[in-house]
């Protein structure tokens, strides 16, 4: 596909206009992805389903898109867009396409779980690495799809209001927001969790003290200390930044944390070899710089009472 063929492609995609309007997801989805080039969140022709690209595409599109019959659902048009030609689906091994009777893909859990990633053919993906075909393609989706009207926005709103959230909201307000919240705001939630604990916690495991920081790997976990399916909270009071090992043990009531922030150990499980868990049982745990972020007593309770339920 050359430049002029792939613009006329862009001015006839493959959307509904049952409103009187085309809709305007595939475009908000295709300037998202454009926007990853620039930044450089998006680097090779595999274009992946991260937090970084649901949030834009929900930020761009309360931008952008001013009438309400329109929802930002992010898994429509990232199924969708396979049928323009240049958008190609990978799905993981073994896996095949839930879909709808209607055909389209069941939900974005569904989405996620059977598509590992999407390409742009060849030739469309080099196409969109040079800044002025970028800009053509931003005008045309623009003028087509969204009126005309482009308002420029800056870092990701959604994600920076969950981390504050996360951070400084009462864990009884944000259990309301969570439980309300659709799969892919709790995807985002969940991701925004994943990264806020660990860096409070310097990416120090709090038991083990063992510190691992790798550029674009996360080494150590955010545990939460009463499970989210039991208290959909994910405020900074009902984490520990734990190794994956420890991470386990906690989850499965061999350690648990008293209420003086000391390490607990189960007597009733065996080990062996060079780094055992017993070695941590009554220190104490390393804590956040602030305080506010400590875990909090109440959740460290539940846990104890589910300990000595299990190692009676």
């Amino acid at each position: 596909m050359d430049l002029a063929s792939f613009l006329i492609k862009l001015e006839r995609l493959n959307v509904s206009r049952s409103t009187g309007k085309p809709a305007p997801h595939k475009a908000v989805l295709l300037l998202s992805v454009i926007q990853g080039f620039e930044s450089k969140q998006i680097t090779t022709n595999k274009i992946f389903i991260t937090p970084e690209l649901v949030a834009t595409f929900k930020d761009k599109f309360y931008s952008w898109v001013r009438d309400t019959r329109f929802q930002p659902n992010f898994s429509l048009p990232f199924y969708h867009l396979k049928s323009e030609g240049f958008w190609h689906l990978q799905l993981l091994s073994g896996k095949e396409m839930p879909l709808t009777s209607s055909g389209s893909i069941r939900s974005f859990t569904a989405l996620r779980e059977t598509i590992a990633y999407t390409y742009l053919s060849e030739d469309v993906y080099l196409l969109l690495q040079d800044p002025a075909v970028r800009d053509q393609t931003k005008h045309i989706l623009i003028k087509t799809y969204l009126g005309g009207q482009y308002l420029q926005t800056s870092d990701s709103s959604t994600l920076r209001d969950i981390e504050q959230q996360i951070l400084h909201e009462p864990a009884v307000a944000y259990r309301l927001e969570a439980a309300a919240a659709d799969e892919e705001e709790q995807f985002l939630r969940n991701s925004v969790f994943k990264k806020i604990i660990p860096r409070t916690y310097n990416y120090t495991c709090c038991i083990s003290g063992m510190q691992i920081i790798a550029s674009g790997v996360q080494m150590i976990d955010a545990c939460h200390i009463i499970p989210f399916a039991l208290s959909h909270d994910d405020t900074i009071s009902n984490g520990l930044s734990l190794c994956p090992n420890l991470h386990r043990a906690f989850d499965r009531f061999l350690i648990t944390i008293d209420e003086t922030y000391k390490v607990i150990v189960s007597p009733h499980f065996k080990e062996a070899g060079p780094y055992p868990i017993h070695v941590f049982h009554g220190q104490p745990i390393l804590l956040p710089g602030e305080q506010e972020y400590f875990p909090a007593i109440e959740n460290l309770r539940w846990h104890n009472e589910k300990y000595y339920l299990l190692n009676k």
